[in-house]
């Protein structure tokens, strides 16, 4: 996957996140869920991360999604 891909999938995660914790509806936020393409995203790269290295973009990427994981 190119790194420009790549990119647009980290930032639309991001957009996803920020946007619905914008909206400031508790009840939407506690019944939050990223979309299929976000997950499939992020469990390649975890699966990716177990069996193999991951490159520099990939990684930076994961951790991004990590970091939203707590957000």
């Amino acid at each position: 996957m190119s790194i420009y891909i790549q990119n647009m999938l980290t930032t639309s995660a991001t957009t996803e996140i920020v946007d619905f914790i914008a909206s400031n509806d508790p009840h939407r936020v506690l019944e939050f869920k990223a979309s299929s393409d976000t997950k499939k995203r992020v469990f390649d790269l975890i699966g990716r991360s177990k069996t193999s290295r991951l490159n520099e973009q990939e990684q930076e990427e994961l951790d991004h999604y990590f970091l939203l994981e707590h957000l």
